[in-house]
């Protein structure tokens, strides 16, 4: 079999939610995959198991020879892939021609991009940022085009962010995980319980959202919040006295909490300003609340539509108080035995179009192409 090496840009502390079922276990079905993390709180490599490496911080600049001090063989990869991180990748490049194998970047997430959008939100100047950010982004282009392949979330993503590569692009998209479904835990109370899990910061604009719930006349709702910006969640809800008691703040620590959590509401919410940074892919936390069968209301955008239709296995409305107000009104119309149709649906869609195993299968069909 083929052999790639996995080189992330995350701690090998913080969820790995897309890497494992995607990386771990459906991409293995077709060659062997060998994955590198880093860390900022051990000092000595280590060899987690056969296939799973931590690397201190610190060893960034001398990366592969660092792996071979370690007695990891290079010679033996038919693969390198980079995450995000265009310093290692230049390594990676400077090295292919000495071992043989193909040179990957991995690019997930606009990440510069969104901070300047972060802190422009803030009301911070960023027009230097925003120049650097130009020169940075022509600089790393040239650098990605000496790749043997790109692999962006979407290709929205890739013309949006990235238009100038040219060079083979292999899409690497979240998706569902057909082996870790969840039964829906039908609720006995009468009131529709919505959740919203993910990051909670200006750029989200989470308060269009709560304006919305709180110019309802229909108070036979919840809504719960899972995040890990809770007193910024608070703060936000401070604005908005009248449904304080119908919306509770949480903090799930695990996976496990999260999905139990998900799994005993009736509708998630995936509702983001119509911003390249979030129209270009599909939020993650979509897929969480499919896997539990569980139906999304979410922001329309060029991409969502080619994934979902609204109201058959999703509902889509813009982003603005108005049309929250209005969608919320209509959900707020239906059964549950109606919504939960809605969110049995959708799953199935995802299935079929959105699902690890056959991405997993088409991007090691496409890699074995190069």
């Amino acid at each position: 079999m083929q052999k790639l090496l996995y080189i992330t840009d995350q701690d090998e502390y913080v969820d790995h939610s897309f890497i494992a079922p995607l990386f771990e276990t459906y991409l293995k079905k077709y060659m062997i995959v060998d994955i590198l993390y880093f860390t900022e709180f051990k000092s000595d490599f280590t060899c987690k198991d056969a296939h799973h490496f931590v690397m201190p911080s610190r060893y960034k600049n001398t990366l592969l020879k660092e792996l071979t001090h370690n007695h990891i063989d290079i010679h033996r990869y038919d693969f390198v892939m980079v995450r995000n991180n265009i310093a290692l990748m230049e390594q990676i490049l400077k090295k292919r021609k000495k071992y043989g194998y193909k040179a990957l970047y991995r690019f997930s997430f606009p990440k510069r991009k969104v901070q300047i959008k972060c802190q422009e939100a803030e009301g911070k100047n960023q027009f230097l940022k925003r120049c650097v950010h130009y020169i940075q982004t022509k600089k790393e282009t040239k650098l990605i085009n000496r790749c043997d392949a790109f692999l962006p979330t979407s290709e929205r993503m890739h013309q949006a962010y990235r238009p100038e590569v040219t060079i083979p692009t292999i899409i690497c998209a979240p998706a569902i995980n057909p082996a870790a479904l969840h039964a829906h835990q039908q609720h006995t109370g009468e009131e529709i319980r919505f959740v919203y899990v993910g990051t909670l910061d200006k750029v989200r604009e989470f308060e269009t959202i709560l304006e919305a719930f709180a110019s309802l006349k229909n108070n036979a709702w919840k809504l719960y919040i899972s995040t890990r910006d809770v007193a910024f969640a608070y703060k936000l809800l401070e604005k908005y006295p009248s449904i304080k008691k119908q919306v509770k703040i949480y903090n799930s620590k695990t996976k496990d909490a999260l999905l139990k959590l998900i799994s005993k509401s009736d509708i998630g919410i995936a509702l983001l300003p119509p911003l390249p940074i979030y129209t270009t892919s599909t939020p993650v936390k979509v897929f969480d609340y499919y896997a539990s069968g569980v139906p999304c209301l979410m922001t329309q955008s060029d991409h969502t539509s080619t994934i979902f239709t609204d109201c058959l296995d999703a509902w889509f409305c813009a982003f603005t108080p108005k049309d929250i107000k209005e969608k919320l009104h209509y959900l707020l119309t239906l059964n549950k035995k109606e919504i939960a149709a809605i969110g049995d649906k959708g799953q199935k869609r995802l299935l079929d179009v959105k699902n690890y195993e056959t991405i997993a299968k088409n991007i090691a069909d496409q890699l074995t192409a190069l």
